[in-house]
């Protein structure tokens, strides 16, 4: 069974139209685990970001983004985890990620053995490389 970390901008990219390429990518992921194929594990650090982005860039109101949010979370197979581990953090923070959330979102994936990151962040894939985990791109 496949599991992913999603990062915010997957997650910007499936309910926005700003890059069509990477709506269907997370679409398809979306679909798969759905149908239990597979699990998208998403930190609420993630969502806190999301967030942020649709109201402050997309003046998205707040009550869509809760519904969007609301949706996300019921779906099968999606995960969300509260947990941080900082140990594991503090091993790519700000040494190896200068953004905390990156780190974060990277540290999860490298506590859930055989998950894949699904980002579309350029500067975050180049990153993830140099630290050795796998990413979806």
């Amino acid at each position: 069974m496949k599991k992913y970390v999603i990062d915010t901008n997957a997650l910007i990219s499936f309910v926005t139209d700003r890059n069509p390429e990477q709506q269907v990518i997370v679409k398809s992921v979306l679909e798969s685990v759905s149908r239990l194929k597979g699990v998208v594990l998403c930190h609420t650090n993630v969502l806190t970001e999301f967030v942020y982005v649709l109201e402050r860039v997309y003046k998205v109101p707040p009550k869509e983004i809760k519904d969007m949010i609301k949706d996300f979370k019921t779906l099968p197979g999606i995960k969300i985890i509260q947990e941080i581990d900082f140990k594991a953090v503090f091993e790519y923070w700000p040494e190896v990620f200068g953004d905390f959330g990156d780190a974060l979102v990277a540290s999860l994936a490298k506590t859930q053995k055989g998950s894949i990151l699904l980002t579309f962040d350029q500067k975050f894939l180049v990153q993830i490389k140099k630290a050795g985990l796998p990413a979806y791109f």
